[in-house]
Protein backbone atom coordinates (compact mmCIF):
# COMPACT_ATOMS: atom_id res chain seq x y z
CA UNK A 1 0.00 0.00 0.00
CA UNK A 2 1.56 3.14 -1.53
CA UNK A 3 -0.92 6.01 -0.87
CA UNK A 4 -2.61 6.99 2.06
CA UNK A 5 -4.07 10.33 1.22
CA UNK A 6 -7.69 9.81 1.86
CA UNK A 7 -8.12 6.73 3.09
CA UNK A 8 -9.11 5.18 5.98
CA UNK A 9 -7.61 3.70 9.56
CA UNK A 10 -8.83 1.97 12.11
CA UNK A 11 -6.30 1.76 15.33
CA UNK A 12 -7.18 -0.27 18.36
CA UNK A 13 -5.93 1.43 21.59
CA UNK A 14 -5.60 4.53 20.13
CA UNK A 15 -6.21 6.89 23.18
CA UNK A 16 -2.30 6.73 24.16
CA UNK A 17 0.93 5.00 23.30
CA UNK A 18 1.58 3.41 20.02
CA UNK A 19 -2.02 3.34 19.33
CA UNK A 20 -2.39 7.35 19.32
CA UNK A 21 1.26 7.61 17.67
CA UNK A 22 -0.32 5.80 14.77
CA UNK A 23 -3.14 7.39 14.84
CA UNK A 24 -0.99 10.76 14.62
CA UNK A 25 1.30 9.42 11.84
CA UNK A 26 -1.79 8.29 9.61
CA UNK A 27 -3.70 12.06 10.80
CA UNK A 28 -0.56 13.72 8.90
CA UNK A 29 -0.58 11.37 6.10
CA UNK A 30 -4.23 13.18 5.48
CA UNK A 31 -5.63 9.64 6.40
CA UNK A 32 -9.71 9.63 7.54
CA UNK A 33 -8.67 8.07 11.18
CA UNK A 34 -11.04 6.01 13.56
CA UNK A 35 -9.55 6.35 17.33
CA UNK A 36 -10.56 3.36 19.54
CA UNK A 37 -10.00 2.78 23.33
CA UNK A 38 -11.83 1.40 26.45
CA UNK A 39 -10.84 4.29 28.12
CA UNK A 40 -13.44 6.77 27.40
CA UNK A 41 -11.84 10.06 28.64
CA UNK A 42 -8.61 9.22 27.21
CA UNK A 43 -10.37 8.43 24.36
CA UNK A 44 -11.77 11.72 24.03
CA UNK A 45 -8.95 14.08 24.83
CA UNK A 46 -6.87 11.97 21.53
CA UNK A 47 -9.67 13.07 19.56
CA UNK A 48 -9.69 16.50 20.18
CA UNK A 49 -6.39 16.65 19.25
CA UNK A 50 -6.33 15.55 16.51
CA UNK A 51 -9.23 17.96 15.90
CA UNK A 52 -7.20 20.97 16.67
CA UNK A 53 -5.16 19.89 13.79
CA UNK A 54 -7.75 19.76 11.37
CA UNK A 55 -7.63 16.22 11.18
CA UNK A 56 -11.12 14.34 9.93
CA UNK A 57 -11.08 12.09 13.46
CA UNK A 58 -13.74 9.96 15.03
CA UNK A 59 -13.68 8.27 18.71
CA UNK A 60 -15.56 4.75 19.42
CA UNK A 61 -15.55 2.91 22.65
CA UNK A 62 -14.76 -0.17 22.24
CA UNK A 63 -13.65 -3.45 24.83
CA UNK A 64 -11.58 -5.81 22.47
CA UNK A 65 -12.38 -8.54 24.93
CA UNK A 66 -15.84 -8.47 23.85
CA UNK A 67 -16.56 -10.15 19.85
CA UNK A 68 -19.60 -7.77 19.36
CA UNK A 69 -17.86 -4.47 20.36
CA UNK A 70 -15.69 -5.09 17.67
CA UNK A 71 -18.17 -5.74 15.42
CA UNK A 72 -19.91 -2.50 16.64
CA UNK A 73 -16.35 -0.75 16.11
CA UNK A 74 -16.43 -1.88 12.25
CA UNK A 75 -20.17 -0.65 11.60
CA UNK A 76 -19.32 2.50 13.19
CA UNK A 77 -16.50 2.71 10.78
CA UNK A 78 -17.82 1.90 8.06
CA UNK A 79 -21.16 3.99 8.17
CA UNK A 80 -18.39 7.16 8.76
CA UNK A 81 -16.25 6.96 6.28
CA UNK A 82 -17.17 4.07 3.78
CA UNK A 83 -14.36 2.24 3.50
CA UNK A 84 -11.63 1.08 5.89
CA UNK A 85 -8.22 0.26 4.65
CA UNK A 86 -5.62 -0.08 6.96
CA UNK A 87 -6.41 -1.54 10.49
CA UNK A 88 -4.37 -1.92 13.59
CA UNK A 89 -5.20 -4.13 15.96
CA UNK A 90 -2.69 -2.46 18.83
CA UNK A 91 -4.72 -2.91 22.26
CA UNK A 92 -2.68 -5.02 24.30
CA UNK A 93 -2.23 -5.45 28.08
CA UNK A 94 0.26 -6.88 30.39
CA UNK A 95 -0.76 -8.21 33.61
CA UNK A 96 1.49 -7.48 36.79
CA UNK A 97 0.31 -9.52 39.44
CA UNK A 98 1.11 -12.89 39.99
CA UNK A 99 4.87 -12.50 38.65
CA UNK A 100 6.13 -15.09 40.69
CA UNK A 101 3.56 -18.12 40.57
CA UNK A 102 4.28 -20.70 37.72
CA UNK A 103 2.62 -20.70 34.96
CA UNK A 104 0.31 -24.03 36.08
CA UNK A 105 -0.41 -21.50 39.21
CA UNK A 106 -1.67 -18.53 37.46
CA UNK A 107 -5.76 -18.29 38.42
CA UNK A 108 -8.11 -18.23 35.05
CA UNK A 109 -8.93 -14.48 35.54
CA UNK A 110 -5.02 -13.80 34.44
CA UNK A 111 -5.27 -15.96 30.99
CA UNK A 112 -8.85 -14.85 30.67
CA UNK A 113 -8.09 -10.90 30.49
CA UNK A 114 -4.34 -10.83 29.24
CA UNK A 115 -5.47 -13.40 26.25
CA UNK A 116 -9.01 -11.63 25.96
CA UNK A 117 -7.06 -8.21 25.13
CA UNK A 118 -4.16 -9.45 23.43
CA UNK A 119 -5.28 -11.97 21.28
CA UNK A 120 -8.73 -12.72 20.89
CA UNK A 121 -8.99 -8.59 20.54
CA UNK A 122 -6.75 -9.32 17.68
CA UNK A 123 -8.51 -12.65 16.02
CA UNK A 124 -11.68 -10.71 16.22
CA UNK A 125 -10.70 -7.61 14.43
CA UNK A 126 -9.83 -9.98 11.99
CA UNK A 127 -13.14 -11.26 11.64
CA UNK A 128 -14.40 -7.69 11.90
CA UNK A 129 -12.42 -6.31 9.30
CA UNK A 130 -11.00 -8.81 6.79
CA UNK A 131 -14.24 -9.51 4.74
CA UNK A 132 -14.93 -6.06 4.12
CA UNK A 133 -11.29 -5.26 3.02
CA UNK A 134 -11.60 -8.05 0.55
CA UNK A 135 -15.06 -6.48 -0.80
CA UNK A 136 -14.38 -3.20 -1.57
CA UNK A 137 -11.18 -4.89 -3.34
CA UNK A 138 -9.10 -1.33 -3.05
CA UNK A 139 -5.58 -1.80 -1.46
CA UNK A 140 -4.47 -1.69 2.37
CA UNK A 141 -2.95 -3.50 5.08
CA UNK A 142 -3.44 -5.07 8.44
CA UNK A 143 -1.32 -4.36 11.33
CA UNK A 144 -1.29 -6.56 14.43
CA UNK A 145 1.17 -5.40 17.23
CA UNK A 146 2.81 -8.35 19.29
CA UNK A 147 6.04 -7.60 20.70
CA UNK A 148 9.80 -9.10 21.18
CA UNK A 149 8.01 -11.65 23.26
CA UNK A 150 6.75 -13.08 20.55
CA UNK A 151 9.99 -13.86 19.48
CA UNK A 152 11.27 -15.19 22.53
CA UNK A 153 10.87 -18.18 25.60
CA UNK A 154 8.69 -17.02 27.93
CA UNK A 155 7.04 -14.34 29.52
CA UNK A 156 4.15 -16.33 31.49
CA UNK A 157 0.40 -15.07 30.34
CA UNK A 158 2.08 -12.40 28.16
CA UNK A 159 4.07 -13.86 26.00
CA UNK A 160 1.75 -16.60 25.03
CA UNK A 161 -0.65 -14.46 23.87
CA UNK A 162 2.33 -12.21 21.85
CA UNK A 163 3.04 -15.71 20.10
CA UNK A 164 -0.40 -16.60 19.17
CA UNK A 165 -0.77 -12.61 17.27
CA UNK A 166 2.44 -13.32 16.07
CA UNK A 167 1.60 -17.21 14.31
CA UNK A 168 -2.17 -15.70 13.57
CA UNK A 169 -0.71 -13.12 11.27
CA UNK A 170 1.95 -15.12 9.57
CA UNK A 171 -1.14 -17.08 8.89
CA UNK A 172 -2.88 -13.94 7.68
CA UNK A 173 -0.19 -13.08 5.62
CA UNK A 174 0.14 -16.12 3.62
CA UNK A 175 -4.09 -16.66 3.35
CA UNK A 176 -4.16 -12.99 2.00
CA UNK A 177 -1.45 -13.72 -0.87
CA UNK A 178 -2.92 -16.84 -1.65
CA UNK A 179 -5.91 -15.11 -2.50
CA UNK A 180 -4.37 -12.55 -4.70
CA UNK A 181 -5.75 -10.09 -2.20
CA UNK A 182 -4.88 -6.28 -2.30
CA UNK A 183 -4.27 -6.12 1.40
CA UNK A 184 -1.76 -7.10 3.72
CA UNK A 185 -0.90 -7.73 6.20
CA UNK A 186 2.65 -7.11 9.43
CA UNK A 187 3.15 -8.07 12.67
CA UNK A 188 4.77 -5.17 14.98
CA UNK A 189 7.05 -7.10 17.16
CA UNK A 190 8.99 -3.97 19.67
CA UNK A 191 11.00 -3.98 22.37
CA UNK A 192 10.61 -1.45 25.24
CA UNK A 193 8.59 1.61 24.02
CA UNK A 194 7.80 4.86 26.26
CA UNK A 195 4.10 3.63 27.14
CA UNK A 196 1.67 3.30 30.02
CA UNK A 197 1.67 -0.76 29.85
CA UNK A 198 2.79 -1.08 33.20
CA UNK A 199 -0.15 0.54 34.42
CA UNK A 200 -2.44 -1.40 32.43
CA UNK A 201 -4.09 -3.25 35.25
CA UNK A 202 -6.22 0.37 35.23
CA UNK A 203 -8.08 -1.14 32.70
CA UNK A 204 -8.90 -4.59 34.02
CA UNK A 205 -12.16 -5.91 34.41
CA UNK A 206 -13.20 -5.76 38.00
CA UNK A 207 -14.88 -9.78 37.51
CA UNK A 208 -11.15 -10.34 36.07
CA UNK A 209 -9.34 -9.35 39.19
CA UNK A 210 -6.00 -10.97 40.54
CA UNK A 211 -6.88 -11.75 44.47
CA UNK A 212 -3.08 -12.25 44.96
CA UNK A 213 -2.53 -8.60 44.42
CA UNK A 214 -0.32 -6.62 42.41
CA UNK A 215 3.78 -6.90 41.65
CA UNK A 216 6.57 -6.19 43.90
CA UNK A 217 7.09 -2.11 43.65
CA UNK A 218 11.01 -2.73 42.84
CA UNK A 219 10.51 -4.85 40.13
CA UNK A 220 7.42 -2.27 38.68
CA UNK A 221 9.85 0.26 39.33
CA UNK A 222 12.55 -1.68 37.31
CA UNK A 223 10.22 -2.13 34.36
CA UNK A 224 8.77 1.49 34.23
CA UNK A 225 12.57 2.29 34.23
CA UNK A 226 13.34 0.30 31.56
CA UNK A 227 10.03 1.48 29.34
CA UNK A 228 10.58 5.22 29.96
CA UNK A 229 14.12 4.94 28.40
CA UNK A 230 12.90 2.81 25.82
CA UNK A 231 12.15 4.21 21.99
CA UNK A 232 9.15 6.84 21.68
CA UNK A 233 5.82 5.43 20.17
CA UNK A 234 6.33 7.91 17.31
CA UNK A 235 9.41 6.17 16.18
CA UNK A 236 7.39 2.87 16.24
CA UNK A 237 4.22 4.09 13.98
CA UNK A 238 7.14 5.25 11.45
CA UNK A 239 8.79 1.82 11.63
CA UNK A 240 5.05 0.88 11.20
CA UNK A 241 3.95 2.97 7.99
CA UNK A 242 7.27 2.33 6.36
CA UNK A 243 6.55 -1.11 6.66
CA UNK A 244 2.83 -1.22 5.50
CA UNK A 245 4.89 0.90 2.51
CA UNK A 246 7.21 -1.85 1.74
CA UNK A 247 4.68 -4.66 2.58
CA UNK A 248 6.90 -6.10 5.12
CA UNK A 249 5.52 -9.06 7.71
CA UNK A 250 7.61 -9.01 10.32
CA UNK A 251 8.27 -5.19 11.95
CA UNK A 252 11.03 -5.19 14.46
CA UNK A 253 12.02 -1.68 15.61
CA UNK A 254 14.67 -2.89 17.88
CA UNK A 255 17.43 -4.29 15.94
CA UNK A 256 19.31 -4.19 19.22
CA UNK A 257 17.31 -7.50 20.28
CA UNK A 258 18.67 -9.07 16.77
CA UNK A 259 21.49 -11.63 18.48
CA UNK A 260 19.11 -12.64 20.97
CA UNK A 261 16.03 -13.45 18.63
CA UNK A 262 18.88 -15.40 16.30
CA UNK A 263 20.25 -17.25 19.33
CA UNK A 264 17.01 -18.00 20.14
CA UNK A 265 16.71 -19.59 16.59
CA UNK A 266 19.45 -21.56 17.16
CA UNK A 267 18.05 -22.79 20.61
CA UNK A 268 15.42 -24.08 18.83
CA UNK A 269 17.26 -26.27 16.23
CA UNK A 270 19.52 -27.60 18.42
CA UNK A 271 16.96 -28.97 20.04
CA UNK A 272 17.73 -28.61 23.53
CA UNK A 273 16.36 -25.86 25.91
CA UNK A 274 14.95 -22.60 25.21
CA UNK A 275 17.62 -19.82 25.20
CA UNK A 276 18.23 -17.22 28.45
CA UNK A 277 18.43 -13.91 28.64
CA UNK A 278 21.30 -12.47 29.73
CA UNK A 279 19.40 -9.10 31.84
CA UNK A 280 22.94 -7.75 33.46
CA UNK A 281 23.95 -7.40 29.34
CA UNK A 282 21.06 -6.47 28.37
CA UNK A 283 21.49 -3.82 30.80
CA UNK A 284 25.14 -2.53 29.78
CA UNK A 285 24.20 -2.39 26.29
CA UNK A 286 21.23 0.22 27.14
CA UNK A 287 23.69 2.32 29.11
CA UNK A 288 25.55 2.32 26.68
CA UNK A 289 22.90 3.75 24.76
CA UNK A 290 21.68 0.91 22.23
CA UNK A 291 17.72 0.86 21.97
CA UNK A 292 16.06 -1.81 24.20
Amino acid sequence: MKDFAGKTAVVTGAASGIGFALAERFAAARMRVVLADIEEDALNRAVEQLRERQAEVIGVSVNTMVRESVFDLAKRAIDAFGKVHVLCNNAGVASTSSVNAAIWELPSAEWDWVLGVNFNGVLYGLQAFVPHMLEHGESGHIVNTASLAALMPGGGTYGVSKHGVLVLTETLYNELKARGAAISASVLCPGFVNTQIHDAERNRPAELRNATGPSPSGLMAAVRAMLEQGKSPPEIAEAVAQSIEEDRLYILPHPAWDDFVRSRLEHVLARGGPATLDLPAMLARRAQGEDF
